[in-house]
């Protein structure tokens, strides 16, 4: 699986370098500042892939003495770095349509520099929803990062390439820096919601509704036979997820009995999050002491 992530994230940066030169091409032909916009921001998309690529090495690296819990926040560093860079392209978007809203250019070549931008933005739809769609397999936020920010390149674009086709046939010259504008001001929303993601991550949050209920499902086979459970808590790392819960059993059932159900439990739950790590510990039902920690901290 690994070698896949890492052909699909070559294959965006061999995408980015491609729509750049035919995005570059398309704004040198018409002087248009909505397609420089865009020429900007498959820069963008060149930097993230390469940043996608180092943190996913980094984020696959095997647990060591001083990251005993492994590397897969890594992936949150390169969503977080993308999201940054997003921002940065608006800022470079906004400084040069701004002036061209008190000084309007015409815009020449619209059809061929039009047809150029549409070719560079079909790449990005196709590598985009490839990206998109294998990182929620796999659960990368690599990948889905990437993945989301082509798509968003692919929505951009098709505004830019509306607004040059409008000055081209109605000679509304201002139409063009102000798509450039609305380019600038999507994309930072864009960002600004990768870099709350990677913060998100980074938090440890917990795993979503969805996961939770199945950790209920799982843990609901094993209440009828006089099983308890609390102190459930759960985090995200990148693609990887950490499961920790105690078992509480009769008092009077021997070690190796608790053992035995508490690794039953554990299979099931790893059957159910292949990607997650589960940490159990056996308590005696009847003793108060094994209530003194059911709350975030223990009392």
């Amino acid at each position: 699986m690994h070698r896949r992530l890492f052909r699909l994230l070559w294959l965006s940066v061999a995408a980015a370098v491609l729509t750049i030169a035919l995005k570059t091409a398309a704004w040198l032909l018409t002087g248009s500042v909505g397609l420089l916009s865009d020429a900007a921001e498959s820069v963008v998309n060149l930097v993230a892939a390469v940043v996608a690529i180092l943190a996913l090495r980094w984020a696959l690296k095997p647990a060591d003495e001083e990251h005993a819990y492994g590397h897969a926040k890594a992936e949150y560093f390169s969503a977080g770095v993308e999201g940054a860079m997003i921002v940065v392209a608006a800022l470079v978007i906004a400084a040069a349509a701004f002036p061209r809203l008190f000084s309007p250019q015409e815009i020449d070549s619209a059809g061929v520099g039009v047809a150029i931008s549409a070719g560079a933005s079909l790449i990005n739809l196709a590598v985009g929803g490839l990206l998109l769609r294998e990182g929620r397999r796999s659960r990368s936020i690599v990948l889905e990062a990437d993945g989301r920010h082509l798509l968003t390149d692919v929505w951009t674009s098709a505004g830019v390439l509306v607004a040059v086709a409008l000055v081209a046939l109605t000679g509304w010259s201002v139409l063009d820096p102000i798509i450039a504008l609305a380019v600038a001001l999507n994309i930072v929303v864009a960002g600004t919601r990768l870099v709350g993601r990677s913060a998100s991550g980074l938090m440890d949050r917990g795993l979503d509704a969805a996961d939770q209920a199945r950790i209920a499902e799982v843990l609901a086979r094993f209440e009828g036979e006089g099983i308890q459970f609390h102190a459930l808590r759960t985090r995200q790392a990148g693609s990887r997820a950490f499961i920790s819960l105690h078992v509480l059993v009769p008092g009077e059932w021997t070690v190796q009995r608790g053992h035995d159900v508490v690794e039953r439990i554990e299979d099931e739950l790893r059957a159910a999050f292949p990607y997650a790590t589960v940490f159990t510990h056996l308590e005696p039902a009847e003793d108060p002491l094994s209530f003194a920690d059911v709350g975030l901290e223990r009392r």
